[in-house]
């Protein structure tokens, strides 16, 4: 009997494997990244809040990258934890629903910030001169907001237009959360219209943002290269390695699931790797990536430990 989305009131999560060894593993391995993705994104806040060194544009960002990340780990991780140690592998409709809009909300915002924090290095390296009056906190704060503003809003678009299909198929989603296009494989009826809309987000929150990275970048090499000394040049880049590496993890997980979908009969096998990757290593890698490196981090550290 064809069910529609009123009827359908719950959907089961398959996850990773049914085997109930690998899933107690799975279990001890998320808790612990999820832990460290925890610890590590409190901790660089308070240390950016907490130390005046810190208190520049370019942390001001990496702080609030961190809540977005602490956030966006939230969104999935403690399901995830859930379902590897319970038999129900249940999700309400309405829990679906909700974790797919903070999902897609997310992911178009730390787009937008990744794009305004290209900005940002792109106006201390090659204007260095205007970077303390052009980058005020008052801009700053509005990048930010702008950032999260698209990204919800684009989010409500493509979470109303995904659940007012019919999901008539089986309610069993071959995934450990509620992604698009799991969802889009049990809907029925037409989906030219949706895929002509999820091309349109995927290019005005992906794409540009990525292009906008591009051209600050392509700036930035530029006013590097009229550097005469290379220790100038390289301090340059430096400065920027962080972000590239950030950017980089986090664009070619998400192009690699949405970029290029695979149609009806595509396999999630990888697909799930991918989607872990971006979902819940990333979270706990970018404390990391910008810290490890980071003398004035460490030594904010440093500081704020007895």
């Amino acid at each position: 009997m064809e069910r529609n989305n009123h009827t359908v009131t719950e959907f089961i999560l398959l996850g990773f494997t049914t085997d109930a060894g690998m899933q107690l593993g799975l279990f001890v391995v998320f808790l612990g990244v999820y832990s460290l993705t925890v610890v590590g994104n409190i901790t660089l806040m308070v240390l950016i809040c907490n130390d005046s060194r810190l208190h520049t544009p370019m942390y001001f960002f990496i702080g609030n990258l961190s809540f977005l990340d602490l956030w966006y780990s939230s969104v999935y991780t403690p399901k995830i934890l859930v379902t590897c140690i319970s038999e129900d592998k249940s999700i309400s409709f309405a829990g679906c629903l909700c974790q797919f809009f903070f999902s897609a909300g997310l992911a178009y915002s730390e787009c937008y910030l990744l794009a305004a924090m290209a900005y940002d290095r792109y106006m201390a390296i090659s204007k260095p001169l205007l970077y303390a009056r052009a980058m005020s906190i008052k801009l700053c704060a509005s990048l930010v907001a702008v950032s999260y503003l698209g990204g919800f809003i684009n989010s409500s678009v493509i979470t109303k237009k995904t659940f007012s299909f019919n999901f008539c198929r089986e309610n069993i989603i071959d995934d450990f959360f509620c992604d698009l296009l799991p969802l889009v494989k049990l809907a029925c009826g037409d989906k030219g219209g949706y895929m002509v809309l999820m091309y349109f987000l995927l290019a005005s929150n992906v794409i540009s943002p990525a292009l906008l990275i591009l051209a600050s970048y392509l700036f930035i090499i530029a006013t590097v290269l009229r550097i005469s000394s290379s220790q100038g040049r390289l301090k340059a880049f430096s400065t920027c390695s962080s972000h590239i590496t950030s950017v980089t993890l986090y664009y070619g997980s998400i192009l690699y699931i949405y970029a290029f979908p695979r149609g009806s009969s595509y396999s999630l096998d990888t697909d799930k790797i991918v989607s872990t990757f971006y979902t819940v290593v990333f979270p706990m890698l970018n404390p990391m990536i910008y810290s490890l490196r980071n003398k004035d981090v460490k030594e904010a550290l440093n500081k704020l430990l007895p």
